[in-house]
Parts: structure tokens; C-alpha cells; sequence
């Protein structure tokens, strides 16, 4: 007897009858760029489950994750409490979203993440980075009555309209114009900022303490000093710990290894869903939001459709639970010490690599001109194809040979970002460092796969321009 065909929506058998379509589906109509280059570069896997800091292909193969989802699995893939807690959540049935009542699981959450921000007071919940960004932008230029925002060269703060009139990469900028009437400075520049603010028209400058592209950190005391220039000048500072926040950086937010920093707006997101139900946060002062939401007339002037569903505000209150019970943070700070100075230490040994730098799990790793005539001579051919080829020389064979996922930090830079779950420890510490030495000395021998692969690149460079 052949088995009945399921009657109805059946999503397991969906999967198993369509499941190895898909790269096609994708390819055919979503992004079609997305799957070409997974195929170009060897990264077109078929993963069958996940589970913490690490997944596992249809061979049965683990791969160790040091990306972390661009940093959204913050406690790793499927963490037991999380998964329960929307488990219960959706066994409960709440009458969710009904627009006109106020349910308990929103203030819960709120509460929660101001126990961690003690001089913000009020929280709004949207759905993503971009949009915690563009919810801070407004609430800036509302509450202040201005219409530019600084922001600084190289960050990146989404892709949506607003946020991206302050994404300081022009490569995510270009045709997209005309966007906000926003202003860059350089990270670390408080004379660009404090000559900006004489014009009389800034509402805030939005930064991140940490730079996700490249993993560039704001100078010691840039943070305090740029806050005391913007309240003297009645304007806000706007801190972006969509990446850096809750955790990531060994503070719960990174603003916070400063002393003295009090940012007006925080923004926050990526971790706080674990790495289920899209969430993000805007933290502000009482007066911004009161400002705002002025009146009953305004009360719906902003707002966002499945802002503070159940589910959302379940796996953000069950994350921060976590995060507590588990001493996450701490994790992260030990376990990213250990890293960074095991990688640090490298330096001096390999003269294709430059620096490593960053806090907490936040590691960038960069290369750079070598000395020696041999290895200068490829460089340079690298160099003259594409500016970033080698980062991706070094990113393959991590994942091909030693199966470990990471990622080239930013288009044409020569650094690979370590951004993995938070969970991680000596285990995965040990492995990334094994295999990182072990590419590096292939790359140092100046023969073999890598460079080979390196010339391929070059070709595929060259050709598309």
C-alpha cells in the first residue's frame, strides 16, 4: 500500500517533497544574486538541523557558527527556554493584537530591558535594526524640532529610507537617492560634530560604540565628550546597539564600558528575538516620548503592525531570563578575551596579518601588505583585482576544510568579523584558533589551494567589472 496522500496544510511534507528545490526557488524568485554566489564561493550546503553554536549537514557534519546570523543567534539556535517559551505562548491563545487593550507580556519586556538602561524610562517596540533606527530618528527630530541628524563615516544603521540616510557606507547608498538631509563625520571627530551643531539645525548624531563594519571602536571618551557637546547644544545622542547591545561587547550595552555615557535613545534588536520572532526596541527619556505621544489624538502617530505581538515580547522576555540565569554577559566577555588574545598573539608570526581588535565577542581580524617580496607579489595582483579577495581567501577554507562559518566584515576590507552566539567557550575557542592558524600557514607557504583559489577570484573580479 502506498501511504495516503496528508489531506490539508501539512508543513513537514511540504519540506520533504519541495525541500531540495531549494536553491532553484530561491534563485527563480527571491534574490537571485544570493544563490549564485553561495555556488561561486562553495557555500551552497544543505543543512539539515541546528542547535546551539552549531549545525549539521545532511552527512551528518557539524559546522561551528561564528557569524551567529549577522549576530541574531545571540544564545545560539533553539535555545530550550526560548523555544518553550513560545511553545507556551502559542498553547495559551492570548487575545493578541487586538489594538484596543493593553496585554501584560509588552510592559513585562519593557520593564525587563529598563532594569538594564537605569536613566531611560519608556520603550517602543517595532520588528527590526532599521527600524528601531528609523522609530530614534523621529522621535529626535520631533522632540527637538530640527531636521538633520549626524551620523558617522563607515556606520551602518539599515537599509530602510531613513536609517539608510545615515548608513555611512556608499555602496549601500548609491541610486538610491534623494534620501534625509543627514550628515557624516568621521567616528572619533568631536570638532566635525561641534561645528556642525553651530549650525542650529541638529536633532541628534546616531553612532555605534562599535563599528559593525570593519569592528571599529569609538575613541576613549568620544562618547561622553560627543554627549556633552549635543545637550550643550540641545540636541540628542543616539546610541546603535542593534549589534553591539545586549551582551555582544561583554557589557550588557557597549555604551556602557564607558563611564558617564547616558544616551536619550538606544537602539536595540538581533538578539532579543532568539532567534525567532523578528523584535526591536527604542528605549528613550520620558520627555521624548511624551513629547511624541503629546496627546490622545497622537496616540497611534507612530506604530507598527505586529509591534509588540505575543510572541515577539514572549522570546524577549525569555531571552533576558537567560541571559541572567546563564550569566551570558560575563560569557561573553571571558570567552572573548581568551579569543582575542590567542589571535592577538598570532601577530607577530604571520606578516600577512595586520591586527585583531574589538571587545567581547566582537573580534575583527585584518590583514595587510606583507613584507616579505614573495607574498607582496600576490597581494598586490589581489589587490589590483578586488580590494577584500583575501579576507574571502581566508573565509573559504574555514568553511570548506575546517567547516567554520564567518564572514568577510565589509565589502572591499580586507577583515573577517567574529560575531558568534554568546553561549560559546573554550570548545569553539579552541577550534576557530586551530583552524585559523592552520589557513594561515597555507597562506604564508605561498602554493597550494588557497592561492589557487585566490586566482579564481581574481578572474570572477575582473570579469564583472
Amino acid at each position: 500500500m502506498t501511504p495516503a496522500e496528508p489531506k490539508g496544510f501539512d508543513l513537514g511534507h511540504l519540506l520533504a517533497e519541495r525541500g531540495a528545490e531549494r536553491y532553484e526557488l530561491h534563485a527563480k524568485h527571491l534574490n537571485h544574486q544570493l544563490p549564485r554566489m553561495l555556488h561561486t564561493i562553495g557555500f551552497d550546503k544543505v543543512y539539515e538541523r541546528a542547535e546551539g553554536a552549531y549545525f549539521w549537514d545532511a552527512e551528518g557534519n557539524d559546522y561551528l557558527d561564528m557569524l551567529a546570523g549577522f549576530g541574531v543567534m545571540g544564545l545560539g539556535r533553539h535555545h530550550p527556554v526560548v523555544r518553550k517559551a513560545l511553545h507556551d505562548v502559542l498553547d495559551a491563545s492570548l487575545a493578541d493584537l487586538t489594538r484596543f487593550d493593553c496585554q501584560p507580556l509588552p510592559g513585562l519586556l519593557a520593564e525587563k530591558l529598563l532594569a538594564h538602561s537605569p536613566h531611560l524610562d519608556r520603550v517602543y517596540f517595532g520588528n527590526s535594526g532599521t527600524e528601531a533606527v528609523e522609530t530614534a530618528l523621529k522621535f529626535a527630530r520631533y522632540a527637538t524640532g530640527r531636521p538633520r541628524v549626524l551620523y558617522c563615516a563607515h556606520a551602518f544603521h539599515g537599509l530602510t529610507t531613513g536609517s539608510l540616510s545615515v548608513n555611512g557606507e556608499a555602496g549601500f547608498r548609491d541610486g538610491f537617492a534623494p534620501l534625509l538631509p543627514d550628515t557624516p563625520v568621521e567616528l572619533g571627530d568631536l570638532d566635525a560634530i561641534e561645528r556642525e551643531l553651530r549650525r542650529g539645525d541638529v536633532a541628534a548624531l546616531v553612532v555605534e560604540p562599535i563599528q559593525g563594519k570593519g569592528v571599529h571602536e569609538a575613541p576613549p571618551g568620544y562618547l561622553r565628550a560627543a554627549q556633552q557637546l549635543l545637550h550643550r547644544h540641545k540636541a540628542l545622542l543616539i546610541v546603535d546597539e542593534v549589534q553591539t547591545g545586549l551582551g555582544r561587547t561583554g557589557d550588557f550595552y557597549a555604551y556602557q564600558h564607558e563611564e558617564g555615557v547616558e544616551p536619550d535613545l538606544v537602539c536595540v534588536a538581533k538578539s532579543l528575538s532568539g532567534g525567532y520572532v523578528p523584535v526591536s526596541a527604542t528605549i528613550g527619556r520620558d520627555w521624548i516620548f511624551k513629547k511624541v505621544y503629546s496627546s490622545m489624538d497622537r496616540v497611534l502617530v507612530h506604530s507598527a503592525s505586529f509591534g509588540s505581538n505575543a510572541q515577539a515580547m514572549a522570546a524577549g522576555v525569555a531571552v533576558l531570563s537567560v541571559m541572567e540565569d546563564e550569566e551570558i554577559v560575563a560569557n561573553a566577555r571571558a570567552t572573548g578575551e581568551a579569543l582575542r588574545s590567542r589571535l592577538a598573539a598570532l601577530v607577530g608570526r604571520y606578516e600577512l596579518l595586520k591586527e585583531v581588535r574589538g571587545r567581547g565577542l566582537m573580534i575583527g581580524i585584518e590583514f595587510g601588505r606583507p613584507v616579505s617580496m614573495r607574498l607582496r607579489t600576490r597581494w598586490t595582483m589581489l589587490q589590483a583585482a578586488r580590494k577584500g579577495l583575501f579576507a574571502q581567501m581566508v573565509v573559504v577554507p574555514l568553511f570548506q576544510r575546517h567547516r567554520i562559518l564567518t564572514q568577510v566584515s565589509g565589502d572591499h576590507q580586507e577583515i573577517i568579523k567574529l560575531i558568534p552566539p554568546l553561549i560559546v567557550g573554550e570548545r569553539e575557542t579552541d577550534r576557530f584558533v586551530e583552524a585559523f592558524t592552520e589557513v594561515m600557514e597555507d597562506a604564508h607557504a605561498g602554493s597550494g589551494l588557497m592561492w589557487d583559489f585566490g586566482r579564481t577570484l581574481v578572474k570572477q573580479a575582473v570579469a564583472n567589472r
